[in-house]
């Protein structure tokens, strides 16, 4: 496709959502054809609320700054025209008074419209009786006791309700009077005069039995059980109705426009996690960092549900971001769940990673808004990284003379970072600025050159469930481990969870604190508590041991951290194309990759099929036969490598034939040439690649550079069992030693461009124009 995944270079956060790469991509597309669509006038409503009464959030302030930098920056929205509410303004009142105010008595036909809600929400039992009037108070008191339910008696119906910040009182009882119905919503968004409405709620109704998941906290609270909406409300529901019967987003006449995206379905959680030194939605985030980075759509080519997840699961599927369909509403005439459309416009540009929203210095230093940077580099991207300012025709110039003539070259104005405090980063004027380079406010910048340290450790929480004299216990191990560093368990980042699995959560492989148990038994988790596979020790192990016994794995969960930080497929200049296929039992293109911001015209999509589960994820039956198409069509030579991560948690890698007759270098046998395109492996090669047990997700990572991977294949020869006669897949027996092998060849490719920003020695400074990394997640069944 020509668009950038995000969830495959997303990382842990992303990847939350539990939904595949196609899922959420579909959903994005859709909101950015809302967004960019030629209008008079663009209006938007932005709800966040962190402080509510009985029980706070951490992220819906942020995700309504996400929200208003990309609208104002990247969509082109006036700030007069965004009207944000948070925390304490944003009650009942407030909010139905703004939709009303903001949205209905301004929007005109044609008007593009966003209504943005990160909060609580939650879920009444309200009565409905046989003509579908909505009832309240004495007349449905007696529904608990009616099976058969009768023309105008009353009936059970759940209705969602979104918690404005008087709706939760300090006794963390819902206040069903200052709920908002989210059929309210609805119909207020009906009412409006443009058909051009997208609402996106980060919030989930479903009762979640806990608040923490992990290290995330849902955005669900339970309600009583009988609290019911007030009569006010369901007049002015009422008065909506017969207001505006047929227009706007749910009219029947209107079948492609308006949306409603939403963070989760009915039964799942909406969730909050804290990131590089912020929080916000899982859901907000990925949509929004995925925006600034896309492209406007040519063609569709690979259908939306071929993509895989590209990152490990972390909450599975309990949470799945939707589009609004006919059973997910009580409306007469819901938004057609239409997920993608195709587009002739020809992109108007290559997408940005943030952009200038302050300047000091006299216009020297800019302060930068990175929204751009995907999830996985962000934490790691360090000070010395290097950014170009968009649009073209912001430039440097520089003057040579020599004794025949005087020279004029130009290049564009280039940022050197110099601090970074979560999404929001200082930079220079690089190398020196001259009185024409003045930054402006609103300028847009992509990545250039991406420094990030050469020592990273895996950032370990011991979880909840393990008691006092356990983390005692665990913590004195820890402290002879090299490459990790203990975290506190949601309070900071953690990459993974030392928990203790209960007897009642072996089912489920959840971590409990719940329940205790004579016989612990200790394992490594996600950040959401699912089970990282086989790091379950024996029932009774003494946590220490388990501290030491897993001590392989956090070298390979390390070496997975710092390839995931390569990722770049939407940052690379590199003019690389791979493509994912299935050879039997059936021939298709499973998924593609290709860099966008090669200045190289991509070859033509392939078109593919679909093979999915439920949450969007490629699936594909043991026993599959597949292969990769890689397709250079830069103007050098490329040199590639293959890493993944199997269903079994163990690093792989394809390892190239032994040489008979002339041992040429493995680096640069690994090499595709200008206009060239090769199969992985080889057709001509006797191993044949088949999809292996268990079940589980397979991850793989093409890496693709312009100069030989030669400290990689070095270590990997060191490493490795003796190779055989063909090309075939083996373990990783140095999984972190290859991964930094790979880092240190980037980085020597990235050499001499590089070697004037004045990186120091303990960090790889990598070219955007070196390298390009690709992920393949795919689950097998």
């Amino acid at each position: 496709m020509k668009r950038r995944s995000f969830l495959q270079r997303a990382g842990w956060v992303l990847a939350a959502l539990g939904v595949g790469e196609a899922g959420l991509m579909a959903i994005a597309n859709r909101y950015y054809q809302a967004l960019a669509q030629p209008t008079p006038r663009k209006l938007a409503i932005l709800v966040g609320i962190n402080q509510y009464a009985g029980s706070s959030l951490a992220g819906c302030v942020t995700d309504v700054e996400l929200q208003q930098e990309l609208l104002i920056h990247r969509f082109g929205f006036l700030p007069s025209d965004i009207l944000a509410i948070s925390d304490r303004e944003a009650t009942r009142q407030n909010i139905e008074t703004a939709l009303i105010e903001h949205l209905a008595k301004q929007a005109k036909p044609g008007d593009v419209v966003v209504f943005h809600f990160s909060g609580y929400g939650s879920c009444l039992k309200q009565l409905s009786n046989g003509d579908g009037e909505l009832v309240t108070g004495e007349q449905g008191k007696a529904i608990e006791n009616v099976e058969s339910p009768i023309a105008n008696t009353p009936s059970p119906i759940v209705q969602n309700i979104l918690l404005p910040v008087d709706a939760l009182l300090a006794t963390k009882s819902i206040s069903a009077e200052n709920a908002v119905l989210e059929e309210t919503l609805y119909l207020l968004l009906r009412s409006l005069s443009t058909d051009k409405v997208t609402a996106i709620l980060d919030t989930s109704y479903t009762d979640p039995g806990a608040l923490l998941w992990g290290s995330l906290r849902v955005r669900s609270q339970s309600a009583p059980a009988d609290a019911q909406p007030i009569s006010p409300e369901l007049d002015f529901q009422k008065q909506l109705r017969e207001n505006s019967p047929n227009s706007g987003l749910f009219s029947a006449k209107n079948t492609n426009s308006g949306v409603i995206l939403t963070a989760a379905g009915p039964d799942r959680s909406a969730m909050e996690g804290q990131l590089d030194g912020f929080t916000a939605g899982l859901f907000t985030y990925a949509l929004t960092q995925y925006l600034w980075q896309s492209t406007p759509p040519t063609t569709i080519q690979i259908s939306l549900s071929q993509a895989a997840s590209t990152v490990v699961q972390l909450v599975g599927k309990n949470q799945q971001p939707r589009l609004l369909t006919a059973n997910d509403s009580n409306l007469e005439n819901p938004v057609r769940q239409t997920w993608l459309t195709d587009l002739d416009t020809p992109p108007s540009h290559t997408g940005f990673d943030g952009v200038v929203i302050g300047v000091e210095d006299n216009g020297k230093t800019g302060l930068l808004w990175l929204g751009g940077i995907t999830p996985s580099v962000l934490p790691l991207y360090g000070a010395n990284s290097i950014l170009t300012v968009l649009p073209a025709g912001t430039y440097q110039t520089t003057i040579d003379i020599d004794k025949d003539k005087e020279t004029t070259s130009t290049k564009p104005l280039q940022l050197i970072v110099r601090s970074r405090d979560g999404l929001k980063s200082k930079a220079q004027i690089f190398p020196q600025p001259n009185e024409i380079d003045l930054l402006q406010p609103g300028q847009l910048v992509q990545e250039a050159v991406r420094v990030i340290p050469r020592n990273v450790n895996l950032r370990v929480a011991i979880g909840s469930s393990l008691e006092r004299i356990e983390r005692v216990d665990a913590t004195s191990a820890f402290s002879g481990v090299r490459n990790v560093s203990l975290v506190t368990a949601n309070e900071q980042p953690a990459d993974c969870v030392l928990g203790r699995v209960q007897k009642p959560a072996l089912n489920t492989g959840l971590e409990s604190s719940q329940v205790s148990s004579p016989s612990p038994q200790y394992g490594l988790f996600s950040p959401a508590l699912n089970p990282i596979p086989n790091t379950l020790g024996e029932a009774g192990e003494a946590v220490k041991t388990a501290v030491q016994r897993l001590y392989p794995k956090y070298r390979t969960l390390l070496a997975a951290k710092l390839l995931r930080s390569i990722g770049n497929e939407g940052s690379s200049r590199l003019g690389v194309r791979a493509t994912f296929e299935m050879v039997a039992p059936i021939e298709q293109v499973l998924m593609q990759r290709t860099t966008s911001r090669a200045p190289w015209t991509a070859p033509i999509d392939k078109a593919g099929t679909t093979i999915i589960n439920n949450s969007g994820i490629l699936n594909l039956p043991m026993g599959s036969r597949i292969h990769y198409r890689i397709h250079n069509y830069s103007d050098a030579p490329v040199y590639f490598i293959l890493l993944g991560i199997d269903t079994n948690g163990n690093a792989i890698a394809l390892l190239p034939s032994h040489i008979d007759e002339v041992e040429t270098n493995l680096a640069e046998k690994q090499i595709i040439y200008p206009g060239e395109e090769i199969i992985v492996p080889q057709l001509t090669s006797p191993f044949k690649w088949l999809v292996q047990g268990p079940t589980g997700r397979n991850e793989m990572q093409l890496i693709l550079c312009r100069k030989p991977l030669t400290q990689t294949f070095a270590v990997l020869e060191s490493t490795q069992h003796p190779r055989g006669d063909v090309q075939r897949f083996g373990a990783l027996l140095g999984s972190l030693e290859v991964a930094k092998a790979v880092l240190e060849d980037l980085h020597q490719a990235s050499l001499p461009a590089t070697e004037s920003i004045g990186a120091s020695s303990d960090t790889f400074a990598l070219d955007m124009n070196a390298w390009a990394s690709f992920t393949f997640i795919y689950q097998v069944f």
